[in-house]
């Protein structure tokens, strides 16, 4: 199973597949208190880095699953570097409707609500693997500012602006789906620069290499708008967060 080129070749250069840093993800995993032998399923893992970072630092074990074999490869790769394999597990499939064998004590998909169709399916999702008084992870975005018109919102990747909500209306529906709000880390506009501009590099790297290929022109396109839709857009206007909930 796999995802586009584009999504690969736009992916390459990074190990975290959101606009979170390797200081925040360590933030929020020594925020979670997880004891050692903490049982862990991360859906859409892709190249494994939360998975195997809290494997080496918490002690953590756990399955990652993702569409993705070439994120697999690379996620069971750094689970060899980082000496975690006989903890850190990876399973190329697809995510959406994918339960664990056994009720694990934290179930995350982070960055990639689409699986459920949205915050709250993700989270029924979600559920069906966790044990009673276990933790959901999930990371979305919210709009950091009211965005002023439709350039905006597409220019944030958003197909309708009430299909994302401000920060305090996101959280408001962690409570009306049931769930109790107790962590969260949130991505900055440092973050999403990382993030962002990483993309920019493999795109300019790629074509460099494959003038001719098939795909040239398609990111060749991409790069010639990202980098100004990114400062006036995106940095700007949408945020994103990791929310660490547990069922009420």
């Amino acid at each position: 199973m796999e995802l586009p080129r584009s999504f690969l070749i736009r992916e390459s250069n990074h190990r975290i597949l959101n606009p979170i840093t390797p200081e925040k993800l360590a933030t929020l995993g020594a925020a979670l208190r997880m004891p050692p032998g903490t049982r862990m399923l991360d859906l859409c893992c892709g190249k494994g880095e939360m998975l195997c970072t809290w494997a080496r630092d918490h002690g953590v074990t756990g399955v990652g699953v993702d569409i993705s074999a070439t994120f697999v490869a690379a996620a069971r790769d750094r689970a060899v570097e980082l000496d975690v394999s006989d903890r850190a597990e990876f399973v190329n499939a697809d995510a959406a409707g994918y339960v664990a064998e056994e009720p694990v004590d934290v179930a995350a998909c982070v960055g990639a609500t689409w699986i459920g169709e949205g915050t709250a399916g993700t989270l029924e999702l979600l559920g069906r693997s966790l044990r009673p008084g276990g933790m959901a992870l999930v990371g979305e975005v919210y709009w950091r500012l009211d965005p002023p018109d439709r350039a905006t919102v597409e220019g944030c990747h958003v197909r309708r602006k009430d299909d994302v909500g401000s920060l305090p209306e996101l959280v408001e529906s962690f409570g009306g789906l049931g769930w109790d709000l107790v962590e969260m880390v949130l991505a900055d506009q440092d973050g999403w620069d990382r993030y962002a501009a990483a993309q920019w590099l493999a795109i300019r790297q790629w074509l460099d290499a494959n003038p001719d290929d098939e795909l040239a022109g398609e990111m060749r396109a991409e790069l010639d708008t990202a980098p100004l839709r990114h400062v006036r857009y995106q940095r700007e206007y949408l945020g994103w967060g990791v929310f660490a909930l547990v069922r009420r």
